[in-house]
């Protein structure tokens, strides 16, 4: 199958997940994570209708934001952040989706004033526990929020996670519900630069599970560009 049928099965995967919960699909953002194509491909999207791309990668960003050149595209910074390239990112993202340090959130504040610009990051949290994995620890996401409150080019959107690859995903559906109980408990203390309402979680493997428990963006690479059930 072709990107055009893989992405539109992709589509209807989502609408069913968002459905299956009493949710209505248009509210599931697609972030198509083209961390293994090159810029002919991300057009190759953008043509058929992509509004929103993920990169995991400060120099992959930088090439592919000058080549595909569209000021109609909205990128995504979805991998670990290394500090010294935040200066890359800033400029070309609208959306930051893996901050979960307090430097990260000292150098986005710099670049993002800078540039007289109020960067959008999501704050990631590692609710699988996994030791090899970043992310905030859930019992410190509250103190991690507060953090964030101090910094005025830096608006806190929402919460995302990575889960462990499955054969099963409804056993990682146990992460995604927590993230989304947290999500839900947090945003009672809205207020100022934080207000928690978006969820990006679920990758190729999972999303449906994902969509089904909450998430309002998912990332998704392998599905689209290798085809998948």
């Amino acid at each position: 199958m072709g990107l055009k049928e893989n992405l539109e099965r992709v589509h209807e995967r989502i609408r069913r997940a968002a459905e299956r919960a009493g949710r209505k699909p248009e509210d599931v953002k697609l972030v198509v994570v083209t961390k293994y194509v090159d810029s002919s491909v991300v057009k190759e999207l953008v043509r058929l209708g992509v509004k929103d791309i993920g990169e995991n990668r400060a120099q992959d960003l930088v090439r592919k934001y000058d080549e595909v050149n569209d000021p109609n595209v909205t990128w995504h910074f979805i991998g670990r952040i290394q500090t010294n390239k935040i200066k890359y990112i800033v400029p070309r993202c609208e959306w930051i989706h893996s901050v979960y340090r307090e430097e990260e959130l000292e150098e986005i504040e710099k670049r993002a004033s800078a540039l007289g610009k109020v960067q959008k990051i999501l704050v990631e949290v590692n609710v699988f526990g996994e030791e090899t994995k970043a992310g905030v620890r859930p019992e410190e996401v509250e103190k991690f929020l507060e953090l964030c409150k101090k910094y005025d080019h830096v608006l806190v959107l929402g919460l995302m996670t990575m889960a462990p690859y499955v054969e099963d995903p409804e056993n990682v559906r146990w992460g995604f519900r927590r993230l989304r109980e947290m999500l839900e408990e947090l945003s009672k203390h809205n207020g100022g630069n934080v207000f928690l309402r978006e969820l990006s979680m679920g990758m190729s493997n999972d999303f449906e599970i994902a969509v089904e428990e909450g998430a309002t963006m998912v990332r998704i690479g392998s599905a689209i560009f290798e085809g998948g059930k």
